[in-house]
Order: C-alpha cells, then structure tokens, then sequence
C-alpha cells in the first residue's frame, strides 16, 4: 500500500514532465504563427505554469461544477453521509466532502488534492438502487482512491488536460481572424488543427498512464476497509445490468468516475481507462473465496 503511494507521487511528477514538453510543442506553433518571438515563447510557457497550478488547487471544484455535483450536510442524506463517516474513521482519515449529483446513473468519484482536501460524490441513481452494503463497498472504493493518492494523479491529468485544449483553442481562433498571410495562415492552420487533435487523444493517454491497475487496487483496498468483496461484487454486479452512463458527457473528468460514464459510442470509449467490470467482479469474488 505505502509503495503505491510512493508509487503514484513519483507518476505525478513522470506525467507533469511528459505533458509540459507537448505544452511546449504547442505554445511554439503558437510563437511560430505570431513571428517567432522570444516574449510570447517565453510568456505563453509562464502563463501555462500559472494556469496549471491555478487549475491544479482549482481542479476539484472544476470537476464538481462540470459534472453538477452539489455538496450535502448531513441533514440532507443522513444515510450517504453515515456511510462515508464511518469510512473515513476506519481508515483514519479526514472526513472528506460530500457531494451528490442528480442523475439517474449509478455511478460515483473521489476527487482532491490529499486525504485533507477530498471530496467524495455520488449520483442519486446509484444511492436509489443499492442496498447499504453495496453502497459501503461504492464509497469504500472511493475512499481508496482518497487513501492511496490517486487523486492528487487524477487532478494533475485534470489540469495539464485543460491547459493543453485552451493553448489549441487559442491556436485555431488565431488562425480564423489572421488571414493577412496566406502561406503563414496554412501552416498553422493545420499545426492549429493537428495540436486540437491530439489534445484529447494525450490527454487520454496521459490517463491511461494512470494506469487501469488503480482501479483494482481500489477495488481491494475498498474489499479491505468493509472486509466485505461481495458488497462491492454486487453493487458492480448492478451497474453492468443497468448504466453508468451519465447525462453530461465530459471526457477530461471520465476518468474520476467508479464506471465509465461516457456513452459507448464515445471516442473515449476506446482507451477507457476503466477496467472491464466482470474482470472486477470475479477478483473481488476470488477474494471473498480466499477470505
């Protein structure tokens, strides 16, 4: 358990490296396009260092209001709230926020920087359908990504994630109101159109480099916390029967989520970084057979 922390602080450096030097690449097509100078180079890079970090410490609430999640009080769900309480001291951590999102998909996440700055979500579909030993298990696998730090992996994604398609985004508006150089106009064009390209496509490899193992280890570590696999086994067990999916569609928080909430046919879809639940299913199942 402790090695994977270590592990997941050393991948928040690996994945922060990785992701400046494609900034980089892109902030110089964007020096390119205005000239080649020195300024913007070096002030679009400083401007994305700042941007990252305000997104970084800004980043759980970001994902929060893109996925209109609303924070409760105990008054509001007593039930949830009692659930993630009791979790929260049985590990021995902060008790985190807690917030619910009204859909009818059966889905939940973690989000934060640390166990001290954790939030905790679920939808209402999820807290409709399971029985408590099934939502203990939900939320005890949440609590595991607070425990293990694979938040703080998850808002660093977060953040390089969007500082890549804004400098895109830049890039492509530049491009449609510049036409006063037809040849300088086409080059960057299509650089502009490559870099809106690719921004998705490595902002879901870099959360595939997050690793579906994290997943698992979850999994065990919620399995672990309520000595319960079955609990969790079944709750997983209802969401392949019904759907994750949830009704605002947001590739750069997907893969916060316990489920995949992206619908099937979504290029995301392809590089889910979600584990096949029947997988899931039959190693919490092992374990309760080891037990």
């Amino acid at each position: 358990m402790y090695s994977n922390i270590a592990a997941n602080k050393r991948k928040t450096v690996m994945i922060m490296a990785i992701f400046m030097l494609f900034t980089i690449g892109v902030i110089w097509i964007l020096d390119q396009y205005l000239g080649g100078s020195t300024g913007v180079f070096y002030g679009g890079i400083i401007g994305a260092l700042i941007y990252t970090v305000i997104t970084y410490y800004a980043g759980s609430k970001m994902a929060l209001a893109l996925n209109g999640a609303k924070e409760i009080q105990k008054s509001d769900n007593p039930r949830l709230w009692r659930i993630v309480e009791n979790l929260a001291i049985t590990n021995g951590m902060p008790m985190p926020k807690v917030y619910i999102i009204d859909d009818p998909a059966m889905n939940a996440f973690a989000t934060g920087r640390d166990p001290r700055n954790a939030v905790v979500c679920a939808t209402t579909g999820i807290l409709d359908a399971l029985e408590d030993n099934e939502l203990e298990g939900v939320m005890a696998h949440e609590m595991g990504h607070v425990k293990n730090y694979d938040i703080r992996v998850s808002m660093v994604a977060f953040a390089l994630t969007a500082v890549i398609s804004l400098l895109a985004d830049i890039i492509l508006r530049l491009t449609w109101f510049r036409g006063d150089d037809r040849e300088n106009n086409q080059f960057t064009l299509v650089a502009g159109l490559i870099a809106a390209i690719l921004a998705p496509l490595v902002a879901t490899m870099i959360q595939l480099a997050i690793s579906r193992q994290r997943e698992y280890l979850a999994d065990a570590t919620g399995a672990l916390t309520t000595r319960y696999p079955e609990g969790l086994a079944s709750a997983l067990e209802k969401i392949q029967h019904s759907s994750s999916t949830l009704r605002r569609q947001n590739t750069s928080t997907a893969h916060l989520f316990f489920a995949n909430p992206l619908r099937s046919g979504n290029l995301a879809g392809l590089f889910s970084t979600h584990p096949p639940i029947e997988d899931r299913i039959a190693r919490l199942r092992s374990m309760g057979t080891h037990a």
